[in-house]
């Protein structure tokens, strides 16, 4: 599954937030949601992406509506600015900060920034996929090491696994497609005993819906004195831009400038940086949005043990279970009643990947979960 990760307009006057400047039509208060679309023209329920079900708020929506004027226009100083704001709201330099068409450049640009012929990428498996085919488009080798039975990354398999032709390793956390997290101390000791020449990828796709604990916190908003770490963020998650395509990296200077080489000239348009401006302005709708998906995955989990189900402990806005059975089977049963859900993962071939809907959408999945033509008692451990 290749999916999405996401300002300020420079140009309204430094230090203004866009917030404050566009004119919004109707809207109480910053969290209120948009009406429900369907994704692209079909019917379907999409339970299968890992999109905010929600997004994006009145606020940035009413800030894309007002973007379309400019549309004629290049991005120019409307990147400059996103880029500082960014480098403000996480306490780094914005030259310590480069954007991307999705988290998933971010990931390619690391791919041909650090790796090549002769190079090696070592990942978890089950992950996210993007920087493997973009590892093995360069001509590196990969190595996947299989999750540990918690679902956590296996790091000392994957140190095992480290040499002197390990140029970069990607961690995904919290993971995707497991939903699973890896303790921050245990990355921070694995990344001390990295050869000097191995750089990390930290990917915080699903940061906002993580929380702050003993067992998570992020590379950015607590970071490691070591310009080894690549951290990648998106705006498609939580902020509900996925079809906008916005992500950024955060490392040192003098590793973003080694990737800026890589990265599509004027990849970012000018609907994306007026878009994420508004969103990195709209706390309200952040912290509903998280409130919101901490409501549904609840609620999912409530369903599932009601079904002597057990998903893998989730801390994003999607779940993971074990049907005990073919995952093919089960999402084709899903897709023939309009609802889709997530690809097999071969590495768990008998799971399934469920995004987080609104409570209708999840009502419908939980109805034809139940018309699955499986004994239930065989779905139970």
């Amino acid at each position: 599954m290749i999916t999405s990760r996401r300002g300020f307009l420079r140009s309204l006057g430094a230090g203004t937030a866009l917030a404050t400047s566009w004119p919004l039509t109707g809207t109480s208060r910053a969290a209120t949601f948009e009406p429900s679309r369907l994704a692209g023209n079909d019917s379907f329920i999409h339970l299968n992406s890992n999109e905010n079900a929600y997004g994006p708020s009145a606020k940035v929506s009413d800030a894309i509506r007002f973007s379309i004027g400019s549309v004629n226009r290049y991005p120019g100083e409307q990147y400059d600015g996103l880029v500082e704001r960014i480098a403000g709201l996480n306490k780094v330099k914005p030259e310590q900060v480069l954007l991307g068409c999705g988290s998933s450049e971010i990931l390619r640009v690391s791919a041909l920034a650090f790796l090549g012929q002769g190079n090696q990428l070592i990942q978890a498996s089950p992950t996210f996929e993007v920087m493997e085919h973009c590892a093995r488009a360069a001509g590196s080798d990969v190595i996947s090491v299989r999750l540990t039975k918690g679902f956590a990354h296996d790091l000392d398999g994957m140190l095992a696994r480290a040499s002197t032709s390990t140029r970069l390793v990607y961690i995904c956390n919290p993971n995707n497609p497991t939903a699973s997290l890896t303790p921050r101390g245990e990355l921070e000791n694995f990344i001390r005993q990295l050869p000097a020449s191995t750089f990390v990828v930290i990917d915080e796709a699903y940061h906002h819906y993580a929380g702050q604990s003993g067992m998570y916190a992020s590379f950015i908003d607590r970071p490691l004195d070591d310009e080894r770490v690549i951290v990648a963020r998106s705006f498609s998650t939580v902020y509900g831009l996925a079809g906008l395509r916005l992500g950024y990296a955060v490392a040192s200077a003098r590793v973003i400038q080694q990737m800026r080489t890589f990265v599509t000239e004027n990849s970012i348009n000018s609907i994306a940086t007026q878009a994420a401006g508004a969103a990195l302005d709209d706390t309200d709708a952040l912290h509903d949005f998280v409130h919101r998906n901490a409501d549904d995955r609840q609620e999912f989990f409530n369903q599932a043990m009601a079904r002597a189900l057990k998903p893998i402990d989730s801390h994003a806005n999607f779940a993971m279970m074990n049907t005990f059975h073919p995952a093919e089977g089960v999402v084709q049963h899903f897709r023939k009643n309009g609802v889709l859900i997530g690809r097999p993962f071969p590495a768990l071939d008998t799971y399934i990947r469920v995004s987080f809907g609104r409570p209708k959408e999840m009502l419908v999945f939980w109805r034809i979960w139940d018309m699955l033509p499986y004994p239930k008692h065989s779905m139970q451990h």
